[in-house]
């Protein structure tokens, strides 16, 4: 066993590098000003935002007057959503969005749902893809917002959101009102290449624990232009989006994680994508009765998503955590409940093997030795678990 625990679900969240923790130190303790305050202890944590701010624009090829930070991504999404419907409430109340959506975009959903929106929630095909035509197909007069992520969190798959974005402008085109188009970007910035105008998108979430970064803060991009509502009120924060005294401390780390992220993601993503493609193709190989979720090819460079049939991935987890190898069944977010993912069951896989998911996701310092530890540790509590399961052919009865 290598000598350290092995830790596979950086999907969740990612250790802070010690180069952002470096950075954000001085802002903890002497660097200490409110940067609304008008004298030099304020300014001088006033240049630090904005540096960051810069820092996060350019990641995603975003002007910084276009970035508003957050708490991180839930509130961003949320942001997005509650911001556009309240802001255009006299152009229509109509929003779409996918199954397969974080629940930061679905709960939001159901929320305005209770207050006077309509809803469309888009089906995906077998391995998670929105269909860009079915989005068009959906619009109407009255849609206001199109919300679908760029990369599932669970299944790993990439969404076609350029594809989207421009099915959406052909069949808009001469229209009045505006359709705006958010994605959440969460797992992906900082970890493949994001540039707001290649993928057309107005508003784009992200979060800076998952790209070792602190937790807290995150932002949501708006692109110029874009009518949208507070979601909350206060201070002229922000450029008055966002009351609230910001996190200078997250927000200098975000902003330094953002930088390392743009210059190191390609090394990273080279190193990643043999190890995934090990670790996927192994545990297909020498498992019986598992199969990949998620699109094959386009997915995640870090992301390995399987069920597993006749045993509940819990059971497996618990096995693997006293192994010293800590996975996920899917979102971090939903781990307290007893219910099936609603991603899984989105592609169509009955109840008893969405029950039986693993993710693996794998990040800044996985090894091969790692890699190869676990394809020699799962199969046989696999087989262990598969020997006790009344639902297994070969099992006990």
């Amino acid at each position: 066993m290598p000598d350290e625990r092995i830790y596979l679900d950086y999907a969740a969240t990612t250790p802070v590098d010690g180069r952002v923790r470096a950075a954000m130190g001085p802002y903890h303790s002497e660097k200490f000003g409110n940067p609304s305050s008008l004298h030099s202890f304020g300014q001088e944590t006033r240049a630090a935002l904005e540096k960051a701010r810069e820092q996060v624009a350019a990641l995603i090829g975003a002007l910084p007057g276009e970035i508003v930070f957050t708490s991180g991504g839930t509130e961003a999404d949320n942001f997005a959503l509650e911001g556009i419907a309240f802001a255009n409430e006299n152009k229509g109340n109509h929003i779409i969005t996918s199954a397969v959506e974080h629940h930061a975009v679905l709960h939001c959903c159901e929320f305005l749902k209770k207050r006077g929106c309509e809803i469309t929630v888009l089906p995906v095909d077998g391995s998670g893809l929105v269909s860009p035509e079915a989005v068009a197909g959906a619009l109407t007069p009255r849609t206001v917002l199109v919300s679908i992520m760029h990369a599932n969190n669970e299944i790993g798959t990439i969404e076609p959101v350029a594809e989207i974005a421009e099915a959406i402008k052909s069949r808009v085109a001469g229209r009045e009102s505006r359709v705006y188009f958010h994605t959440d970007a969460v797992q992906t910035a900082g970890h493949i290449p994001v540039n707001v105008n290649d993928l057309g998108v107005d508003l784009l979430a992200i979060s800076a624990h998952k790209l070792y970064g602190p937790k807290g803060v995150g932002c949501l991009y708006v692109r110029k232009g874009t009518r949208l509502a507070p979601l909350l009120h206060g201070g002229a924060q922000e450029n008055n989006r966002r009351a609230s005294t910001e996190n200078v401390p997250g927000i200098v780390g975000f902003g330094a994680a953002a930088e390392l992220a743009r210059s190191e993601m390609a090394e990273e993503s080279k190193k990643l994508l043999p190890l995934r493609d090990k670790l996927m193709n192994g545990l297909l190989t020498r498992i019986p009765d598992v199969r990949l979720n998620g699109h094959p090819a386009r997915r995640l460079p870090n992301n390995v998503n399987v069920s597993v049939k006749y045993i509940e991935g819990e059971s497996m987890l618990l096995n693997l955590d006293l192994l010293g190898i800590a996975a996920s069944s899917g979102s971090a977010c939903t781990s307290g409940s007893l219910d099936p993912s609603h991603v899984l069951m989105a592609i169509g896989l009955p109840h008893e093997i969405a029950h039986g998911s693993l993710r693996f996701t794998l990040g800044q310092q996985t090894t091969e030795a790692e890699i190869d530890y676990v394809l020699e540790k799962l199969p046989p509590v696999i087989e262990k678990l598969r020997a006790m399961s009344p639902l297994y052919p070969g099992g006990k009865k």
